[in-house]
């Protein structure tokens, strides 16, 4: 496997050079503007600090007296004319290059919200979320920062080489940016708004990158994680990728028969709430005043538990809190309502199981339909 470090430049003050066509033109591009900038910054100086020692007063230098040079205006107007177009030329070209998606050979969904991301991989019925996996004692410096400390996820975004891969971009809240330098892939993802990008990555590795949009406060914990693998070796995680999700919809699906005790849902819900809810409101529960509302003692969380389920279930319009009917199991819904219901103090001794949620979620369909019809 080959290391992104191994195309990077030597010094970290450059560009990375990337590992695809794209973004090896975009390279040799800065270089050439670098260059050109270079050479005029040059000429410019050179001539400035000639005038000034060439002709300084103490050399009894006298400065020549006259209104205007109809030719030396001409001059300094047609080469910065004639340097822009030069400039503009290859620029133009690699513009165009990096905006043509057509003809790709697999086309990715890349859906940011706060603060993760959904992948979903067009006609394989695969999708996925990929989330921070740097622990939280290493955030709160209570163990040592691992080598590629928040720069890690959960489920990597796996994709083959060789092959040209069409990105669509949206969002589920707020405006994110979805960006690999490797690649020279940096794009907007927009609410209500689909973005297109792609890449074909020329050589097989892990490649990081991360959110680089201000999206919230949980902004630098939204990284990007891509695994690119030989053609063969993808074609094979694909079949395996495709039997794990129908395997987990086999287990959810059983799950809605199963009742598990409190402490199996405590322990499960605890993972879950850990994961998905203590960026926001705390691993302690008590949440950030003025941003996320505590669920330490909150009414919510020792009252009805179906105004609990359907927070959960439905999100909160209007705020930060997202729906996680499709984020999460019917099985881990319960268990996090379960944890959240008995954790911290709360102790309502509720327990939720994957039945209700589905009834709820069930329910919820039934009157959806309804007012349809």
């Amino acid at each position: 496997m080959i290391a992104r470090a191994a195309y990077a430049e030597s010094s970290n003050f450059n560009m990375t050079r990337g590992v695809t066509q794209i973004s090896n033109k975009v390279y040799d591009l800065h270089m050439l503007i670098f260059y050109i900038c270079c050479v005029i910054a040059l000429v410019v100086f050179g001539v400035m600090f000639y005038s000034i020692v060439k002709h300084r007063k103490s050399k009894g230098a006298v400065a020549a007296n006259f209104h205007e040079s109809t030719k030396v205006e001409i001059i300094w107007t047609v080469i910065p004319i004639v340097i822009l177009v030069a400039m503009a030329i290859p620029a133009t070209k690699t513009l165009v290059a990096m905006e043509d998606t057509s003809q790709s050979d697999l086309t990715i969904k890349v859906t940011g919200s706060q603060w993760k991301w959904h992948y979903d991989y067009f006609g394989e019925d695969v999708e996925f979320f990929s989330l921070l996996a740097t622990s939280q004692n290493q955030i709160d410096g209570n163990e040592t920062k691992g080598a590629h400390y928040l720069l890690e996820v959960d489920n990597p975004l796996v994709v083959p080489i060789n092959r040209k891969i069409r990105f669509l971009m949206t969002s589920d809240d707020v405006i994110h940016s979805w960006w690999v330098p490797d690649f020279a892939v940096k794009k907007d993802t927009i609410p209500g708004f689909i973005n297109e990008a792609w890449t074909k990555i020329d050589h097989p590795g892990v490649y990081r990158g991360q959110c680089a949009e201000l999206c919230g406060r949980a902004h630098g914990f939204m990284p990007i994680v891509v695994h690119a693998m030989e053609e063969a070796e993808y074609d094979e995680w694909l079949i395996n990728k495709k039997e794990e999700v129908a395997l987990a919809k086999a287990e959810a699906a059983k799950a809605l028969d199963s009742s598990l005790s409190l402490d199996q849902l405590m322990e499960i819900g605890e993972q879950v709430y850990i994961g998905r809810c203590a960026v926001c409101h705390q691993a302690n529960g008590l949440g950030i005043a003025g941003a996320f509302p505590a669920i330490k003692g909150n009414p919510i969380a020792t009252g009805d538990a179906n105004l609990h389920i359907s927070k959960v279930v439905d999100g909160v319009s209007g705020t930060a809190m997202q729906s996680f009917a499709n984020q999460l199991t019917e099985k881990e819904i319960a268990a996090v309502i379960t944890y959240q219901r008995n954790a911290w103090g709360n102790d309502t001794g509720d327990l939720v199981q994957a039945s209700d949620i589905n009834a709820f979620k069930t329910q919820g369909e039934e009157q959806e339909s309804s007012k349809e019809l």
